[in-house]
């Protein structure tokens, strides 16, 4: 059984990628980096930036970009990559949750325990 993005055809992933198999070493890019689109798609654009465009209207994480492209992570990573460079996406980690102080938590604690 194959899993996806591993096809019979590596020329296929050679050839969407233009030979780069890896994105460069200070790539913004990790699983769950948030992509959004800065733009339409253009006459003429790769495929695959088409797919990435229009499924970036919307926050989406780099690892369901890759598995709804059918493409291994390292692959929709370089395809970012170019992406970003010509500002047709932006990318942003996802929020961290605040720290939560624990004498906020010991005063709804208490609060609840009153009701």
């Amino acid at each position: 059984m194959s899993r996806p993005g591993r096809d019979d055809a590596p020329d296929r992933l050679y050839t969407i990628t233009q030979g780069r198999s890896r994105s460069g070493p200070d790539t913004p890019f990790d699983l769950v980096t948030l992509v959004v689109a800065e733009s339409d798609p253009v006459t003429g654009m790769q495929s695959e930036h088409v797919a990435i465009l229009e499924l970036t209207r919307f926050p989406t994480s780099v690892v369901e970009l890759a598995a709804e492209l059918r493409l291994p992570v390292s692959i929709t990573k370089v395809l970012l990559c170019d992406l970003l460079a010509a500002g047709r996406v932006s990318a942003r980690h996802p929020r961290r949750p605040a720290p939560t102080d624990p004498d906020i938590l010991e005063q709804v604690l208490v609060g609840l325990r009153n009701l």
